[in-house]
């Protein structure tokens, strides 16, 4: 039996797509299921709306949402439910990611959507952070992200001990 998904990542446009699937890949390895899905603010408003009323029902602990230009995706979905919204601003062809970034992350007071970097980075962070969050109440996943951590710690320190001066 397939372990229900923990985590919605959602999108705006198929175009998202290979962005948001960094997302996926980083929940995958550290054995988190997820459901990916593209639902538009603009274009199909009611299906996104009625995706975000349901998902606490359906077993969603956090939903990730990527979108572009006039990126309301997120603020949309978090107007309709209480589970943490992550907001990925998708990069974009006349103002690189700054239009997407300004508008997933000003939100009126009350309506909450964390927001992380533009493009593939913020894809990856918002999978970093939705794991951090469950790993609040997961010694697993906390158990993970501590040696993750520490991998990176060591990185930087192999690196430093190349650097002639």
């Amino acid at each position: 039996m397939a372990k229900r998904p923990l985590v919605a990542i959602i999108m705006g446009s198929d175009s998202d797509l290979p962005v948001m699937l960094e997302s996926k890949k980083i929940l995958d390895v550290y054995g988190v299921s997820s459901d990916v899905r593209i639902l538009s603010a603009h274009r199909s408003p009611d299906d996104a709306a009625s995706f975000a009323k349901s998902a606490r029902k359906k077993g969603f602990k956090i939903i990730i949402a990527g979108a572009g230009a006039a990126a309301h995706l997120a603020g949309v979905v978090a107007s309709h439910t209480t589970l943490p919204v992550i907001g990925v601003p998708m990069e974009t062809k006349e103002l690189k990611g700054v239009d997407s970034l300004f508008s997933t992350v000003q939100m009126p007071a009350g309506i909450p959507v964390a927001t992380v970097a533009i493009g593939i980075a913020g894809a990856k962070n918002s999978a970093i952070l939705a794991l951090e969050m469950l790993g609040i109440t997961d010694k697993r996943i906390e158990k993970m992200l501590d040696g993750h951590k520490k991998t990176m710690v060591e990185g930087v320190r192999q690196k430093n001990k190349t650097i002639k001066f």
